[in-house]
């Protein structure tokens, strides 16, 4: 195997290793343990609408339960394969229909449930509350729900508990929300005041507050409910063993919000938690996939200490220390670097996992600073609490004659760029990781001077919390500049390589636009869409290369990743006929969740969608209707707030939180604008164009 072949192999089994296999699976199979042990595979479903819940910001990614279930079902020795319904109401007739083999999913256990699946222990358990806004400070009791209505989905469980509530209290009004509405959307319209009241699970309560503080949980009803995995009545075995795994990863023990403990506790309670912060840098969402350099690193560490991982991310960076003191996390991750001034909060640091230059950044058209020289009578602004803060300091004590000016602590380094991209700021200074990222996305900054010599980072834990610092050096000694960590280092902060735009004149020559213009067309008109239009987004996607390859890990024509291939059926999602039949099903996807836009909108929601997930772009219609413009129009409204989710005020009050998102509104503006050529071309060259259109 060549070189560059082994490199490649070596990349797509990284992005294969952080999802499990998962694919829409066809046979029929009502038998238990040991029939699934005949065929090799367990057949785990989940509804589709959970990757459409937001960002977790505190506790257990939902994304995690369904590695916990994965991890279960290897433990047997079996293959996962994970097959997703349309809805959570579809999870139980699926599975007594023999379509899948357990639930792996939020499940309420409720009497009537009971009767039709077979419930394991318990994996976490939830009190329900009934949800009001903020400022409703009457609402402190059943007793006081006379004339109001609460809103809830018919096949959740909160309908049973609602019914309880009306039958008690005739005065109260139920009403079916819309069975699209997941959870946190209908906590949404709550504090909208779009809709009166609801009722939700106490941690589902707890983690919407974490983005949305203007909602509260007026007070508990019923009793306390248990949250299972789910397998068929009769299949005994299976459950015996889900049971044993289950007691074994310890996955319900109860322990408060505010933890503190060394290793020895947290390998007792089974779970480790990391601080740290929503940036591009560190962790985020992206097409439905939890990603970051430190989210992959924590995920790495608890992997190999056979912890469960959470993630908690505080209201703002400068909550990090003060956070991991209260016992709220156990480690920070969030490329500190370590400094006296921190360790006299009563933290200590690990050995240094990564290394950085501090660079200036100034704008594109600004080549007036060269040297560290330059920077005399120019004014650099970043936070008084950051890093960079004291590396000003250090060069105006040597003599450089720079002004010097405190950033909100509010912002992050990447909104700082960005007011120096729009000339309201001078110069800042960044990490060179963060400024690789931005320097990908965008061409209106430049690198100017790098300062001094490369700064360490490390993670962060509390002072008398030796046995688990020791760990984590033995961690970082063993993964640092390794295989793994140079593939996951490379995946986040390698430059990407740029491609040339290719020139139109094959399109006018022959009339074709791609050597697979045959493929698209044909998948394109079994899904109802110009099949221009899906070719002017392969080309946006991937410049018609089956060989490419995203950051995330997205393979081929149309960028799928590697668990959305397989469920939508691409087995080998770089071979181009598999790739785009997979990509065009994804597309329609997108395209059937907008219902509530306009037809002649909803192809550029979905696209956008696409791009950059489902969830930033309600995110972003969110921030549309509370700013005026039309949710339902995507030129000249939608888009125009969508990049403000690169803004702490707009992504720490978002569901999905941070997003690059004047990437998706490029997306699609070049989407629409290559289609448009493609049509005047095509025209222009005759019948040969016309086809399948």
């Amino acid at each position: 195997m060549s070189r560059h072949a082994l490199i490649r192999a070596l990349l797509v089994a990284l992005a294969l290793s952080s999802v499990t296999t998962a694919c829409d699976v066809p046979y029929v199979e009502r038998g238990d343990l040991a029939a699934l042990r005949e065929r090799g595979t367990v057949r785990i479903l989940v509804p589709r609408r959970s990757s459409r819940h937001g960002l977790p910001r505190s506790g257990h990614p939902l994304e995690l339960d369904r590695e916990l279930a994965a991890q279960f079902v290897r433990s047997l020795g079996l293959q996962p394969r994970f097959v997703w319904v349309s809805a959570h109401d579809e999870l139980i007739p699926a599975l007594r229909q023999g379509r899948g083999d357990m639930i792996a999913a939020s499940l309420t256990v409720t009497a009537d449930r009971d009767s039709l699946v077979g419930f394991s222990r318990p994996i976490r358990h939830v009190q329900e509350v009934v949800v009001t806004t903020l400022g409703d400070t009457t609402l402190r009791s059943p007793a006081d729900l006379g004339g109001r209505t609460v809103w809830v989905r018919p096949s959740s469980a909160y309908w049973e508990t609602a019914q309880q509530l009306a039958d008690s209290y005739p005065a109260v009004s139920v009403v079916a929300a819309s069975e699209r509405l997941d959870t946190p959307e209908i906590l949404y319209r709550v504090a909208q005041q779009e809709i009166d009241l609801t009722i939700a699970d106490d941690h589902i309560v707890d983690e919407t507050l974490t983005y949305l503080p203007a909602i509260r949980a007026a007070f508990p009803v019923g009793e306390v409910r248990a949250i299972a995995w789910a397998t068929r009545p009769d299949a005994s075995d299976l459950l015996v063993a889900m049971n044993q795994f289950l007691s074994n990863a310890k996955v319900d023990e109860r322990r408060p919000r505010r933890f503190l403990g060394d290793l020895p506790a947290l390998r007792e309670h089974g779970t480790i938690r990391f601080i740290t912060t929503n940036t591009a840098a560190t962790y985020f969402i992206w097409r439905g996939q939890l990603l970051g350099f430190e989210y992959d690193l924590a995920r790495r560490f608890a992997d190999r200490f056979g912890l469960q991982l959470e993630i908690v991310v505080p209201p703002s960076q400068a909550n990090l220390l003060s956070w991991l003191r209260q016992g709220y996390g156990d480690i920070v991750a969030a490329g500190l670097t370590p400094s006296r001034e921190r360790e006299l909060l009563g933290v200590r640091f690990s050995r240094p996992y990564h290394q950085v230059l501090e660079t200036v950044v100034a704008r594109a058209d600004d080549d007036a600073v060269t040297t560290v020289e330059d920077l005399a009578g120019r004014t650099v602004v970043v936070r008084r609490r950051s890093s960079y803060w004291n590396t000003a300091e250090t060069l105006r004590a040597e003599g450089i004659r720079l002004r010097l000016v405190a950033a909100p602590e509010s912002l992050a380094t990447e909104e700082i760029i960005d007011r120096v991209a729009a000339g309201v700021y001078d110069l800042t200074i960044a990490d060179s990781h963060i400024l690789e990222i931005e320097l990908a996305l965008r061409d209106d900054i430049r690198r100017a001077v790098e300062i001094g010599e490369p700064i360490r980072h490390s993670w962060a834990v509390r002072e008398e919390d030796a046995l688990l610092l020791r760990v984590i050096d033995q961690f970082f000694r063993e993964e640092y500049r390794g295989l793994w960590y140079n593939l996951t280092h490379d995946k986040y902060y390698a430059a990407p390589q740029r491609i040339r735009e290719q020139a139109a004149e094959r399109v006018a020559r022959t009339g074709e636009i791609s050597p697979y213009d045959s493929l698209i067309r044909h998948h394109a008109a079994r899904a109802g869409f110009d099949w221009r239009l899906v070719a002017a987004q392969v080309y946006q996607e991937s410049r018609f290369d089956p060989e490419a390859r995203s950051f995330a890990g997205a393979l081929g024509l149309m960028q799928i990743m590697p668990r959305t291939a397989a469920a939508y059926g691409a087995d080998d999602p770089t071979e181009p006929a598999s790739n785009v039949a997979a990509g065009v099903r994804y597309l329609g996807r997108q395209y059937g969740l907008f219902e509530d836009v306009p037809e002649s909108e909803r192809i550029w929601f979905a696209l956008a969608s696409y791009n950059a997930g489902y969830g930033h772009v309600q995110d972003a219609r969110r921030i549309a209707r509370r700013q005026g413009f039309d949710s339902g129009v995507w030129f000249g409204q939608v888009e125009t707030v969508m990049p403000l989710l690169a803004r702490t005020e707009y992504y720490e009050r978002a569901p999905h939180g941070y997003c690059r998102c004047l990437e998706p509104v490029k997306y699609v503006r070049a989407v629409r604008d290559r289609y448009e050529a493609y049509t005047r071309v095509l025209a222009a060259v005759g019948p040969l164009g016309t086809v399948g259109q």
